[in-house]
């Protein structure tokens, strides 16, 4: 199993990754995750990727171009595309039964999502499916998206 992870503090994976249980899976090759930093992908001077809300609303948002592309690339780069995954609180709560599922498929792609969440042209066009781990705030997708992995990587043969 592949996973990329797209977000915008790839230096939050390094010590889970290669810790514990986990950290020895991904060692003996049971699957591969690929970090992405999403700011890489915006072409201004400052590398901004948060901006006011589409329509309005309070708070920032994720800003779509550079999310866009990030995914876009991400997605071109390796065949299978995977399934992309939205790491927010209004996502399907995680449960065994969506790890199993999870688990199941060939690659996935994770976007963390920050600030109030992700402009909703990117969620509507390029997500597929939108998962939560609680009813809680985080101040990031990425703890989601350990958890996630953590328990993706633990339903993987051997």
């Amino acid at each position: 199993m592949r996973i990329d992870v797209l977000t915008l503090f790839p230096d939050a994976f390094s010590g889970p990754l290669q810790s514990s249980i986990l950290g020895r899976a991904l060692a003996a090759g049971v699957a591969t995750v690929h970090l992405h930093n999403i700011r890489d992908y915006a072409h201004d001077k400052h590398q901004g990727v948060d901006d006011y809300a589409y329509g309005g609303g309070p708070g920032m948002v994720m800003k779509p171009e550079p999310l866009v592309e990030a995914i876009e690339v991400v997605r071109d780069d390796v065949e299978p595309r995977g399934r992309t995954i939205l790491l927010t609180p209004q996502g399907r709560l995680l449960c065994q039964d969506i790890v199993d599922e999870l688990a199941a498929e060939t690659r996935l792609v994770l976007v963390c999502g920050h600030y109030e969440g992700v402009d909703e042209r990117v969620r509507e066009h390029l997500i597929d499916d939108e998962i939560s781990i609680g009813d809680y705030v985080l101040s990031g997708g990425e703890l989601a998206a350990l958890v996630l992995i953590d328990a993706v990587v633990r339903r993987q043969p051997g």
